[in-house]
């Protein structure tokens, strides 16, 4: 197996992990998921990095690649509501669309056919790694403030639910948006299996 497939199972293996140390009301733990979740971050860079410059991309990364970064979004997002920092709402959609395109995915890989990730797909994983950035980020910084004691803590404190749901559902938007272009564009595909 290759480097950047490699890079992409590791991915894969960290996200439950990063998932178990995130919910555990801890600093050490919560500092544990974040260097989790960055290196996790730093796969998926890594691993396109490589494939480019060595020109091996294969029919396996390029299914695999996109699969990861959904189990390590779903990870992150399922915590938050976990922890009750997102409504569910939106979460729900986000993942379901993640299913449903995993599954034409593999529908595709059935007929031999490669589904590369679009341009619209890219901004999307762009904005579903932005949302869960701040939100870890924040959960983090507080539980730091909290556990030492910071008076500055005063200073984050707001209605972080409001403002990371408005951020959340615009992720979902674009999210689904994203869905639907996928469904349009393979719709020949579909076709077949509902015959």
């Amino acid at each position: 197996m290759n480097t950047p497939n490699k890079l992409t199972l590791l991915r894969i293996v960290i996200a439950p992990f990063f998932m178990y140390f995130f919910i555990i009301d801890n600093f050490y733990m919560r500092l544990i998921a974040l260097f989790l979740f960055i290196i996790a971050a730093l796969t998926d860079l890594a691993d396109g990095y490589f494939a480019r410059k060595y020109g091996i991309i294969t029919g396996f990364g390029k299914f695999m690649d996109p699969l990861a970064d959904k189990i390590l979004v779903s990870s992150a997002l399922i915590s938050f509501i976990a922890l009750g920092y997102v409504s569910p709402l939106p979460v729900i959609l986000i993942i379901g669309r993640e299913f449903a395109i995993t599954g034409l995915r593999l529908l595709a890989a059935y007929r031999g056919v490669i589904i590369s990730p679009t341009w619209w797909a890219k901004v999307k994983t762009f904005f579903q790694l932005s949302i869960v950035g701040i939100v870890l980020g924040y959960i983090t910084l507080v539980t730091a403030l909290t556990y030492f004691q910071s008076p500055s803590l005063s200073f984050f404190e707001f209605n972080y639910y409001y403002y990371f749901n408005w951020l959340l559902w615009i992720t979902a938007i674009i999210t689904i948006w994203t869905g639907i272009d996928y469904m349009i564009k393979y719709f020949y595909m579909i076709k077949t299996v509902l015959k």
